[in-house]
C-alpha cells in the first residue's frame, strides 16, 4: 500500500515523521521506566543513589554492558548478531598482557589487544557475509574457538594488567573512568549511526537489504565493518574491566555479559529482526538493567528473581516494539 500523499503528490508529514517519532517515544518510555525504578529503589533503601559507593557500583555495572551493546546494536539493525562478544571480551586483555610481557609499551600492548579483537570480528564478518553462513552459527563457532584459545594461552590462570598508576586509572582503575569511557563511546557511536552515511546506510540495509543493494549501498561491506566494530568494542571493554578489577581472568565476561548487552539493546528498542535501533536506547536499556541489578541487591532479592524480571522485560520489549512498529506502518498511530 502506498504512503498517504498530499496535494503536491509527496508523502504526508505523518508518513515521513513516524519512524523518528516512534524512536523518540521508545527512548522516552524506557527512560521513564528507569526513573520510576530509581525512585522505587531509593524509597526502599536510601543507600541506592545517595551514597558514592552505590553510584560507583551502579556505573560499573552499566558501563561494560552499554559499550558492548553499542556494537551489538549496529549488527542487530542489519539483522545480525555477535554471540562471541563475551569471549572476545576475555581474549583481548590476554593479548595485551602477553604483548606487554614481550616488552611492548603499555599503550602499544593495549592497541595489540584491541586489534586482535578486531581480527575476530573480521573473521566473523567474512564468514557471515562471503560464505553466507548465518551470523548466529558463525559467532557460535567463534565463541567456542576464542574461549578455548584464551584458556589455552592463559592455561586457565588469571594474570595482572600492565602496571602504571596513571594509565591504569585512565583506563578503568579509577571508579568513574569506565562510565566516562562509556558516555564518550556512546556519543561517538550515536553520531556514527544517525549522522553519517555509514550509519544511515546501515539502517537502510537493515530495513530493506535488496532495495539498499539496488540503490548502490554496499551491504556486504557495511555488515563486515559492523562485525569489526562490535568486536573492537567488546575487546576494549574487556581491557577496561581488566584495569578496573586489576586482574585479567580467562573466564571473565563470557555469555553473561553478551546476553546482557543484547538485552539492553532489545529493551532500548532495537528489534532482533533489524531495520531500526538507537545507541541512546541501548544506553538507557543498560541503565535499566543496572538499576534492577543494584536495586535488587540492596533490598535483598536474589539473582534468580533478577533473571526472571530480565526475561519478562525482554519479552515485553520485543512484543511492544514489534506491534507498535506494525501499527505505525499501517497508519494507526
Amino acid at each position: 500500500m502506498s504512503a498517504p500523499v498530499t496535494d503536491a503528490g509527496k508523502p504526508s508529514r505523518r508518513a515521513r515523521l513516524w519512524p523518528g517519532a516512534i524512536r523518540r517515544s521508545s527512548e522516552i518510555r524506557i527512560l521513564a521506566v528507569a526513573v520510576i525504578l530509581s525512585i522505587y529503589f531509593e524509597t526502599a533503601n536510601h543507600d541506592f543513589l545517595l551514597t558514592s559507593a552505590s553510584l560507583e557500583n551502579l556505573s560499573q555495572f552499566i558501563a561494560p554492558v552499554a559499550i558492548i551493546a553499542c556494537g551489538e546494536i549496529m549488527l542487530m539493525i542489519g539483522g545480525e548478531i555477535d554471540l562471541s562478544a563475551g569471549m572476545v571480551f576475555a581474549f583481548a586483555p590476554f593479548v595485551m598482557h602477553f604483548a606487554s610481557e614481550a616488552g611492548a609499551p603499555t599503550w602499544l600492548a593495549l592497541l595489540a589487544g584491541v586489534l586482535a579483537a578486531g581480527v575476530v570480528g573480521l573473521i566473523n564478518g567474512a564468514v557471515t557475509v562471503y560464505l553466507r553462513i548465518p551470523s548466529f552459527v558463525t559467532t557460535l563457532g567463534t565463541l567456542f574457538f576464542v574461549n578455548g584459545f584464551t584458556l589455552t594461552i592463559s592455561r586457565g590462570t588469571p594474570v595482572s594488567p600492565p602496571e602504571g598508576a596513571n594509565f591504569s586509572a585512565f583506563m578503568g582503575a579509577w571508579g568513574y573512568s569506565e562510565i566516562i569511557w562509556t558516555i564518550a563511546i556512546a556519543a561517538v557511536m550515536h553520531v556514527l549511526l544517525r549522522h553519517t552515511r555509514w550509519g544511515l546506510h546501515t539502517i537502510a540495509a537493515g530495513a530493506n537489504p535488496l532495495g539498499a543493494s539496488e540503490a548502490g549501498i554496499h551491504v556486504k561491506r557495511l555488515k563486515l565493518g559492523n562485525f569489526v566494530i562490535a568486536a573492537l568494542l567488546a575487546g576494549f571493554t574487556g581491557i577496561l574491566e581488566g584495569f578496573r578489577i586489576t586482574s585479567i581472568d580467562p573466564q571473565a565476561g563470557g555469555n553473561q555479559i553478551m546476553f546482557l548487552a543484547v538485552a539492553a539493546a532489545v529493551i532500548g528498542g532495537t528489534p532482533l529482526a533489524g531495520g531500526s535501533g538507537t545507541i541512546i536506547g541501548g544506553l538507557i536499556g543498560a541503565a535499566v538493567l543496572g538499576i534492577l541489578n543494584d536495586g535488587f541487591t540492596l533490598i535483598g532479592i536474589n539473582a534468580f528473581t533478577f533473571n526472571m524480571i530480565l526475561g519478562a522485560a525482554i519479552l515485553a520489549a520485543m512484543i511492544f516494539n514489534i506491534h507498535v512498529v506494525r501499527l505505525a506502518r499501517k497508519g494507526d498511530l
